[in-house]
């Protein structure tokens, strides 16, 4: 068990990163523009490559797997080996424990990584783009079948050790981010039996970002005016622009 600031946590989170998986490279590009980040070096045989930001540490990577385009979850943390038997202690399934990180899927079936948190602790800035706005990725969302919610939700506070706070529309509800981290998690009631992840963006214009990601190559599925966008990234993954603030 971690703790830190006089709490107890399940496992003592230092880090997280986003993942964008993908059945080919070809919208890496796309995210490279909407995050102003630049590509690694490819590892692996070519499957994993980080996105790096100008300044401060990495916090998304890209992975060419099977399926269709999504999303999931690393938690870096100090010691692998006890944060996935204290995962599993909370409901986790083992899918491959490659010794130096294991792969699991939570309650509800969402696919996420423990890492080694490897010192990472700069969070990097919010862009400013030509047209006057500011975005960050900064949410990973996690969509959860009604009936599962409470379930998942638990698992995921007494998992990471971050608190439920609830949110003035009944279908949210986000996890207590603590400060420097770069990823929030939101949590999403929704009407579809099979749970997901999906990327968001904050930013402070929302028609000016929308603008800026369609120019990339996405598409528009539906706006909550005032609110949110959802749109596709060309490799057909899901994802939110919101109006919230990037910095």
């Amino acid at each position: 068990m971690g703790t830190g600031h006089g709490k107890v946590y399940a496992v003592d989170v230092r880090w997280t990163t986003g993942f964008l998986d993908s059945p080919t490279t070809g919208a890496e590009p796309f995210w490279l523009a909407v995050t102003g980040t630049t590509l690694s070096a490819r590892r692996d045989g070519g499957v994993f490559a980080t996105l790096v930001p100008a300044r401060g540490d990495a916090y998304l990577r890209a992975q060419v797997t099977a399926g269709p385009a999504r999303a999931h979850l690393d938690l870096h943390v100090a010691g692998v080996p006890e944060a996935a038997g204290e995962a599993v202690a909370l409901g986790a399934r083992v899918v491959r424990d490659a010794g130096s990180l294991v792969v699991l899927r939570s309650p509800a079936g969402l696919e996420f990584c423990l890492v080694p948190w490897r010192g990472e602790r700069v969070c990097p800035a919010a862009g400013r783009w030509p047209g006057g706005q500011a975005s960050r990725l900064d949410q990973v969302c996690l969509d959860v079948p009604e009936d599962l919610f409470e379930s998942e939700a638990s698992f995921w506070s007494a998992l990471t050790g971050w608190g439920r706070e609830p949110s003035d529309r009944p279908e949210f509800e986000s996890l207590a981010r603590p400060a420097g981290m770069p990823l929030r998690i939101l949590l999403q009631r929704v009407g579809s039996p099979d749970a997901g992840m999906h990327p968001d963006l904050a930013c402070d214009d929302v028609p000016a970002e929308v603008a800026r990601h369609v120019g990339l190559g996405a598409r528009v599925v539906r706006e909550v005016p005032g609110e949110w966008t959802t749109l596709l990234d060309p490799a057909g993954r899901e994802y939110c622009v919101t109006a919230r603030s990037p910095f």
